[in-house]
């Protein structure tokens, strides 16, 4: 376990850093996976790891995907998200509808920051590449959120304030897909290796 935190009244989250062979996670879910790359197999198996581990009482084979590719519980189960980079895996569950996002900390997101990020959050981020990966973060778990699919990641979801302080960060978003727009509040994180954002 790498973390483990809450980061409102319903939401709990973990980020996993894999270090196991794939035979520990099938273990502990008694699932196979059936992604052909090992690194996918251990995301994808960390990932309902983790997940059973924050909620305990779960039926992993009762996790179906939609066709936004979303996963979710069969039935009125809890809300949950996933999120992979090896090798790290981040869950966040909820009553309600989550989101969350991991990202491997790489220099080329500097290059490629003007495909998702407008020239004002460009700004915000002062070609950074840790902060820039955390605007990404964010974008990517609200995406998540609302699993609405076919959303511009600089006209709908334009990021208003982010805040930095150490390790820790908080970010407003709107959500313009919607109408009236939608304001939204994450947290978020940059560590040594990577950054995180989830949806509160």
């Amino acid at each position: 376990m790498y973390q483990e935190w809450q980061p409102g009244k319903d939401i709990r989250v973990a980020i996993w850093k894999i270090e196991e062979p794939e035979s520990f996670f099938e273990e502990g879910t008694g699932l196979q996976s059936d992604k052909k790359s090992a690194v996918r197999r251990l995301e994808h198996l960390a990932g309902r790891f983790l997940l059973r581990y924050l909620l305990p009482g779960a039926s992993l084979n009762q996790i179906e995907v939609s066709h936004l590719g979303k996963p979710f519980f069969r039935g009125n189960g809890p809300c949950f998200s996933i999120s992979h980079s090896f090798p790290f895996v981040g869950v966040a569950v909820s009553g309600s509808d989550v989101g969350i996002d991991v990202q491997t900390l790489q220099e080329k997101i500097v290059k490629i920051q003007y495909k998702f990020l407008s020239p004002e959050e460009q700004a915000l981020c002062d070609n950074h590449t840790a902060r820039i990966t955390l605007a990404w973060a964010a974008k990517e778990a609200a995406f998540k959120r609302y699993g609405l699919g076919a959303v511009d990641f600089i006209r709908h979801m334009p990021i208003r304030e982010m805040q930095v302080d150490g390790t820790m960060a908080t970010i407003k978003m709107e959500f313009l897909r919607e109408e009236p727009a939608v304001h939204i509040h994450l947290h978020g994180g940059i560590e040594a290796d990577f950054a995180w954002s989830v949806t509160v």
